[in-house]
This record gives structure tokens, C-alpha cells and sequence, in this order.
């Protein structure tokens, strides 16, 4: 069972979309606080065939204090990033009102919380896993809470060391949940040099369990690479427009980037679940090789008991003949009868001198 396929167990939710890989559309803080906005992330995040979307839970008094620092000062109605989380803020109402749209369009229902009041918010309104912000992967209080819950969990470790990521997922498995662990980069956005693809095999064999990526490049390009790879999870953040307001813009995709990246999920999955056998697939177009390849045939009038030369034959279509790749073993066979100019050669045409 793909872990696509345990969290859809937990929401009793079926995807029209095919394919093992679990694909989220991440709003964050892209609807700036407007509930209305956020449910147009949804319209728009179901018709591109993604699995899931997911938002970002803040409760502002408490997760920050006024003293925080801003990541980038990019709002100037809001006087300090704890204002910003306060604006940010839905109530459990609206929470609900999203849950409940999110599965009317057929995606799961995630959010990541920041705070244990999120996570008691976010239990009562439901969730089909919990997504482990990478701020919050040393949170050792917060890990036994949504452990609790005996949800399964997607482990975000942009900003972990291995060994808080070793810690993390060993509270997890001593719980018997089902985790995800997901390469993530906190580079906004993230340059090629810094995906590390290389980190996908790394964790599914040290942790033994389906790994994913959470990319912020702002392109559809680490996703198509990491489902080569097994990846059995992809997050991208999502934008209705470039031009709208918002930290994140530049590390997102907008909706018709992430059809297209869910397009070639699926036609990558595909690929991968259908090897082939190159004879099995040589006789299945056997008719095409017949039109397509050539066969030996005399280049001028040839009559009959003329000692074959190379400069006698040349290779031209179709293939129904002797193949041209017999040209050599031809050379010094006898015509047994006449031949025209442009003329296929046939087996019975020939005898091989001296037998």
C-alpha cells in the first residue's frame, strides 16, 4: 500500500487521479488572510488532479511573541510578523468550511500546525495526516501530541541536522504510525544545485519508510525528477497568479504548472510500472519493420549466372526481402535466374557457389 493510499484510507476519500505518488498543493500563507481567496486555492488546486491541499494553521499568541523577527519584511500593513500571524488567522469555523470544501473537490485536507493549540484546532476539524513543518522537527512536545492522535505524519527537514531527523522519526515509529520523510531545502527559492535529489535514497534507506519532496524552486522540474526516483510524495506551494501578493510567489507554481507537473507524474508512474522486453516489442511491430527497414536489391539488370559483386546490390525499402545486413554473405553466390533493375533478391534467387 502506497502512502497516498493510507491517507485516503484515514479521510474515506477517492481520488480520481491514478498513481501512487501523493501530490500536495501547499497555500501556506498565499490567501493573505482572506477566507475567500483560500477557498478559490481550492477550486483551483482540484482542477489541476493533485491529491491533496494543504494549508498552514497559525495561531499568533500561541506560537510568537511581538519580538519576533521577520523572515522578509514584505508586508507594510502589518507592523511586526506577529500582526502578520494574527491576520493570518482563521477560526475553527472557517477551518471547517475549508476541510469541508476540500473533500467536496475530492483532495485531502491538511495543515500544518505551528502551535499544540493548532493541533487541538486542527483535530476537531479533521485532517487526513499531520505535515511536520521543518521549524518544528526538534518540537518534542509536539511530536507526542500528534502522536496521540495516531494520525500518520510527513516529515518536513529543511532546517534538521540527521540526527534531529533520526530523533523525530524514531518518536514516530515508537508509536507504529506511518511517516513520510521529505527532503526539503529552506531556500526561497531553492537553485537546482541545492533540490538534493541525492537525499531521497539516503532517508528510504536509513529510515525504511516512503520518502518524498517538498519544493520550493518555483519549478516543475525537481518533482518529475524525484518520482523517478521513488519519491512517493511531492509538495509544492502554489500561486493563483505571479503577480500576486506574498513571500512565496517565487517558490510557487501556479495552476497550470501544477497540471502540468501532476501530467507528468502520472505519465512518469506510468513508464516506470511498464517495463518492456525489447524482442516481445520487436515482434509487436513486426508490421511496421517490414515497411520501415530495407532489403537487398539489384541495382542494375542482372541475368541469370551472374557471380554476385558487392556493386551489384544496394539497400532500399521495404523490408520483405533479404535483409541488407546479408549483403556480405551474398557476395560470390551465383543468379539462378534473371533478374530486373530495382528488383528485391530472394533466397531462391541465389546459389552459394561450391555447394
Amino acid at each position: 500500500m502506497s502512502f497516498k493510499d493510507v491517507l485516503k484510507g484515514q479521510s474515506a476519500l477517492t481520488n480520481p487521479t491514478a498513481g501512487d505518488c501523493l501530490i500536495i498543493g501547499e497555500v501556506a500563507q498565499a490567501h493573505d488572510g482572506s477566507l475567500g481567496i483560500a477557498h478559490a486555492f481550492i477550486d483551483a488546486i482540484a482542477a489541476t488532479g493533485a491529491d491533496a491541499v494543504k494549508f498552514q494553521t497559525h495561531i499568533a499568541a500561541a506560537e510568537s511573541t511581538p519580538q519576533e523577527p521577520w523572515r522578509v519584511k514584505f508586508s507594510s500593513q502589518d507592523a511586526s510578523r506577529y500582526d502578520y500571524w494574527k491576520r493570518m488567522e482563521f477560526s475553527e469555523e472557517q477551518w471547517s468550511g475549508l476541510k469541508q470544501h476540500a473533500q467536496e473537490k475530492g483532495l485531502l485536507f491538511l495543515s500544518s500546525p505551528f502551535s499544540l493549540d493548532a493541533v487541538e484546532l486542527l483535530e476537531r476539524v479533521g485532517v487526513a495526516a499531520w505535515k511536520i513543518a521543518s521549524g518544528e522537527v526538534g518540537n518534542a512536545s509536539m511530536f507526542e501530541r500528534l502522536a496521540d492522535s495516531n494520525l500518520p505524519l510527513l516529515l518536513s527537514t529543511g532546517m534538521s541536522p540527521i540526527s534531529e531527523i533520526d530523533d523525530a522519526v524514531a518518536r514516530v515509529k515508537a508509536r507504529d504510525l506511518p511517516i513520510a520523510v521529505l527532503q526539503c531545502t529552506s531556500s526561497y527559492p531553492c537553485p537546482p544545485e541545492k533540490i538534493g535529489l541525492n537525499v531521497l535514497s539516503y532517508f528510504r534507506e536509513r529510515y525504511g519508510c516512503p520518502v518524498g519532496l517538498s519544493d520550493h524552486s518555483g519549478s516543475i522540474y525537481p518533482g518529475l525528477a524525484a518520482v523517478t526516483l521513488g519519491s512517493e510524495v511531492l509538495e509544492v506551494h502554489v500561486t493563483l497568479s505571479r503577480d500576486m501578493f506574498g513571500p512565496d510567489v517565487p517558490v510557487s507554481l501556479t495552476p497550470s504548472e501544477l497540471k502540468q507537473l501532476v501530467e507528468g507524474v502520472r505519465f512518469i508512474e506510468k513508464m516506470l510500472a511498464h517495463p518492456i522486453d525489447k524482442d516481445t516489442a520487436a515482434r509487436e511491430v513486426a508490421p511496421l519493420r517490414d515497411l520501415f527497414t530495407k532489403s537487398l536489391v539489384t541495382r542494375t539488370e542482372l541475368p541469370a549466372g551472374t557471380v554476385l559483386r558487392e556493386e551489384h546490390l544496394t539497400a532500399k525499402k521495404p523490408g520483405t526481402g533479404i535483409p541488407a545486413s546479408c549483403l556480405p554473405e551474398l557476395v560470390g553466390s551465383r543468379l539462378r535466374r534473371n533478374l530486373h533493375a530495382d528488383e528485391l533478391l530472394r533466397r531462391e534467387d541465389v546459389e552459394v557457389i561450391g555447394r
